[in-house]
């Protein structure tokens, strides 16, 4: 179960299923993401990718919020039927787009195609950190990161990321969100375009 903090939808308890394998995002660390985000974006004018996104934490999290596109990329069935029913008992069927793959498969096939403000990446903890930083590299090298974006993976506080990219990594107990901004190459060529 978790629960919306905020927004139209504030202190709504969701609950999943009891055979649902799945670990929300805690209260704490969520209050504290969406503190960092909100300072920086205003959520109804921007567009979201959440990865691996489970039962909607973040998704649901967002759309509370206001922001009207969220992709919600999930390869469990189940969770992406349970996706799909709680948007649409919410009223947020318009704002979020349930995908059911695999994130890396679903990465590789829709490269190039769409770019976010936010990317959120909730890996299983237990993915190996090569994983990660294929992750990391799909999302950075295949533009689906606006200029201004930014993709936020959370992950075990054990694992420390050493990339060109990271700008900031917060720790909430056994749970850390690391911050990686796009590829500067891109920033420069669309800041030429605009002149």
């Amino acid at each position: 179960m978790y629960r919306i903090i905020s927004g139209k939808w504030k202190a709504k308890k969701i609950a999943a299923p009891k055979n649902f394998d799945v670990r929300p995002t805690t209260d704490f660390a969520k209050e504290a993401l969406f503190s960092i985000l909100e300072n920086t974006y205003d959520m109804q004018s921007i567009s979201v990718l959440d990865l691996f996104a489970g039962i909607g934490s973040i998704s649901f999290e967002f759309a509370s919020r206001g922001c009207q596109d969220i992709t919600s990329v999930e390869m469990n069935p189940k969770h992406t039927s349970f996706l799909n029913s709680t948007a649409s008992e919410l009223g947020f069927s318009l704002q979020v787009s349930v995908q059911r793959g695999d994130t890396f498969d679903w990465l590789k096939k829709f490269r190039n195609k769409k770019s976010y403000e936010i990317v959120f990446s909730d890996a299983p903890f237990e993915m190996e950190e090569k994983k990660y930083h294929e992750l990391i590299s799909l999302v950075l090298n295949n533009k689906y990161l606006k200029p201004n974006g930014i993709l936020v993976v959370e992950h075990q506080s054990r694992m420390k990321f050493d990339h060109p990219n990271l700008t900031d990594t917060r720790k909430y107990g056994n749970v850390s969100f690391s911050f990686f901004e796009p590829n500067k190459e891109e920033n420069i060529e669309i800041t030429d375009n605009q002149e």
